[in-house]
């Protein structure tokens, strides 16, 4: 006799079905979250490898069941998780996604459309394009026919801002960026077959105008310039208004990659940071950073649609020309996926909840916990601020034992210390190996730094206060 087959997420019977597995899961994420205390596990790698090797066979001959797979794994993987909602994990652009966000994906996976044919995602493809030409007119409020495809991320929309310029304007098209910009870039610029991207110095942080106009005068043929709105390492924004100017002076296209700071937008208190944002022909968008949505969220953002038209192409079963003449929507000119999730629910749920006030609100508060973990380094006296935060990025190192003694501290009191770079590498490791913090490093004015980034808008002065405690006491003395 064969045993039952196990039921599926939609469908009448499907949230039936998901009941009782979701309360395992539920239990699962907070025991496992108890179990680990912190922001990560303790103990490193090895220690990590070892708990999940003990967890048996990954693929048994028998079955577990539906209850012991979701309870053990799931608490396995929350125990063992890098939670990005812990106030102590802030070391990358990896957001906590908020719970209305989360349970809004469960629903896309239930229903689990696939977005490349109409007939299989007919009301998620409706939604997908009121939410992008909404968002497109946040990027380009004046435009005639702006529009937004959905990307996986930074890279993707990135690697897409460069494929249009490229049928644009043929093989030879240069990319030039500043130094600050992303690696996506570079790696793009390869898979498509472009020249190396021409780097413009950036010792400030920030591309500069006069440094870009140089450039472009030593650059021949079609360019697009890519400008940065939140560098990865520092969080800084460049002159994009300026930037722009230069652009335009040398018959050069413009790109702003806007992955971190593209939701700076929705602020009022902060959105003047990125004046001339529409003036850029593509921007990318990442609503998983400063958007607080699961991963993937990515936007490319187009000032005219028509940029779009290149990316179109058939495959009979699933955009026939009889179709579309039809009416019915083709997608397949909607990315450069095939299959791809309905992630436009989860911001589309996010966008309609909380609205532009409550989104700029989560910025403007994410910008204000940066402000003040800046005010408690600069009142250390054993660390160094490297600059105030212009986003919601901190960077800041300890002091090494020399300058500790230039401080009042004695130089035999420090002991052999480590180098200006050792320490924060080595402070870095100790906080992630015990299990108490999050932090990442940046390399700028030649030396490197301990990298905060702060995107959970429920951190509180006690939680920067604790992180600082921390770092102190990992310092070498």
């Amino acid at each position: 006799m064969c045993a039952a087959l196990p039921p599926l997420a939609g469908g009448t019977s499907g949230a039936e079905a998901l009941r009782p597995l979701l309360d395992t899961v539920l239990d699962a994420l907070r025991e496992g979250a108890q179990a680990r205390g912190g922001p990560l596990p303790a103990g490193g790698p090895a220690a990590v490898a070892a708990r999940t090797a003990s967890l048996g066979a990954v693929l048994p001959e028998t079955g577990t069941g539906a209850h012991e797979a979701l309870r053990t794994l799931v608490r396995a993987v929350a125990e063992g998780a890098a939670d990005p909602a812990h106030p102590l994990c802030a070391a990358h652009l990896h957001t906590p996604p908020l719970a209305l966000a989360a349970a809004a994906d469960l629903a896309a996976s239930a229903l689990n459309p696939s977005m490349d044919s109409w007939d299989q995602a007919p009301a998620a493809s409706a939604l997908e394009e009121r939410l992008t030409a909404a968002l497109a007119a946040e990027v380009y409020p004046a435009g005639d026919r702006p529009d937004a495809l959905v990307t996986t991320g930074g890279t993707e929309s990135n690697q897409l801002a460069l494929l249009l310029a490229r049928e644009r304007h043929g093989p030879a098209v240069r990319t030039v960026v500043g130094a600050n910009a992303h690696h996506s870039f570079h790696r793009a610029a390869w898979l498509l077959g472009l020249p190396e991207p021409v780097t413009v110095p950036t010792p400030g942080g920030t591309l500069e105008p006069a440094a870009l106009a140089e450039a472009l005068t030593r650059t021949r043929g079609p360019v697009l310039v890519a400008a940065t709105a939140g560098t990865t390492d520092a969080g800084l924004v460049d002159p994009i208004a300026a930037l722009a100017d230069v652009c335009t002076a040398h018959g050069a296209e413009f790109h702003v990659d806007a992955a971190y700071g593209g939701p700076v937008l929705f602020s009022r208190t902060h959105r003047h940071l990125l004046d001339g944002l529409d003036r850029a022909r593509t921007v990318t968008v990442d609503l998983h950073k400063l958007g607080w949505q699961p991963a993937a969220a990515g936007l490319l953002a187009v000032r005219d649609a028509d940029d779009l038209a290149v990316l179109g192409h058939t495959a009979d079963y699933l955009n026939a020309d009889d179709d579309t003449e039809a009416g019915l929507p083709d997608l397949l000119g909607r990315s450069l996926r095939t299959t791809r999730r309905p992630d436009v629910l989860k911001a589309a749920v996010t966008l309609r909840a909380l609205g532009r006030e409550g989104l700029g609100a989560l910025v403007d508060a994410c910008m204000a916990r940066a402000q003040d973990l800046a005010d408690l380094v600069e009142k250390a006296p054993g660390l160094e601020l490297r600059a105030r935060p212009t986003l919601t990025t901190v960077l800041f190192r300890p002091l090494t034992a020399a300058e500790r003694a230039d401080g009042g501290v004695p130089a035999e009191a420090a002991g052999a210390a480590p180098s200006a770079d050792e320490e924060p590498a080595a402070i870095r490791r100790t906080l992630l190996a015990g299990g108490h913090a999050v932090l990442g490093r940046a390399a700028a004015d030649g030396r490197l730094w301990l990298k905060a980034t702060l995107l959970n808008p429920h951190a509180t002065p006690g939680d920067l206060a604790q992180l600082i405690t921390l770092v102190e006491g990992s310092t070498h003395r």
